[in-house]
C-alpha cells in the first residue's frame, strides 16, 4: 500500500522504469568494457529499446554514462549499509566496508572494472563509496579509534589503495583476493591509528555474503 497522498505507479510509469534501469544497465556493460564512444543507437540496441525511447529518460549519451556510473557506486554502497548495520564500532564499519570492496573485483567483474575506469572521479563523488568512507573515517576519529589530523589526507590514501588493488587482482588473477584484501585493510587501520593486534584480529573476523539472496553465509 502506498502512504497516504502517493499516487501509486501505472502500467506506464513502469513501463518507463523498466526502460530506464534497461538503458542504465547497457550503458554499464559499456562503461564496464571501457566503450564509451558507441553510438547511441547502439546503446538502446543493446538494451532492446527504441531509440525514440533515449530522449524520454536522458538529453545525451554523457548524461546515460554520468547515471550509469553513480547508480552502480550507489548499488554498491547501499549494499555496504547493510551489511554494516550490526556493527557499533566505526573503525570495524570502515574495515568490513573496505574488505568487501575488496573481494568484488573478483566476484562481480563488470562492476568492478566501472570502478576501475572511472577511480578518480569516483574518489572524490558525493555518491557511492566516497563519502561512505569519509562517514566512517570521521565516525572512528571523533570516537578516538582512529587518528586523522587531515581527512582530505586520509581519503587520498584510501582511495589509492582501494583502486589500486582492484587493478592488481585483475592483473593477478593468481593471488587471493581475500588474503590480498585483508592485509591492505590491516595495513589501513595501523594507519589510521589502530593498534597492530587489534588490527589483525578486526581483519580476520568472519564476513557477511555479498549476495543479497543468500542469508547467514560467509563470504570466502
Amino acid at each position: 500500500m502506498t502512504e497516504q497522498g502517493e499516487r501509486a505507479p501505472t502500467r506506464r510509469d513502469r513501463r518507463k522504469a523498466h526502460t530506464r534501469a534497461a538503458l542504465v544497465r547497457a550503458a554499464q556493460g559499456f562503461l564496464s568494457a571501457g566503450r564509451t564512444d558507441v553510438p547511441i543507437l547502439e546503446i538502446t540496441q543493446a538494451a532492446d529499446v527504441g531509440m525514440g525511447s533515449f530522449y524520454n529518460h536522458f538529453d545525451s549519451k554523457e548524461q546515460l554514462f554520468q547515471a550509469a556510473v553513480e547508480e552502480a557506486l550507489d548499488a554498491h554502497g547501499a549494499l555496504l549499509d547493510e551489511l554494516t548495520t550490526d556493527i557499533d564500532d566505526p573503525a570495524e564499519v570502515f574495515a568490513r566496508s573496505f574488505r568487501l570492496t575488496g573481494r568484488l573485483h573478483r566476484r562481480q567483474p563488470e562492476l568492478s572494472n566501472v570502478l576501475l575506469r572511472h577511480g578518480l572521479a569516483i574518489a572524490t563523488s558525493d555518491k557511492g563509496i566516497a563519502p561512505r568512507a569519509r562517514r566512517d573515517i570521521v565516525a572512528a576519529d571523533r570516537a578516538g579509534r582512529f587518528t586523522v589530523t587531515d581527512v582530505d589526507l586520509a581519503m587520498t590514501i584510501v582511495a589509492g589503495a582501494a583502486l589500486c588493488l582492484g587493478q592488481l587482482l585483475h592483473d593477478r588473477p593468481e593471488r587471493d583476493d581475500a588474503q590480498a584484501t585483508d592485509q591492505v585493510t590491516e595495513d589501513l587501520l595501523r594507519m589510521l591509528g589502530v593498534p597492530p593486534d587489534e588490527a589483525h584480529e578486526i581483519c580476520h573476523r568472519p564476513l557477511p555474503t555479498l549476495d543479497r539472496t543468500t542469508e547467514g553465509g560467509t563470504a570466502a
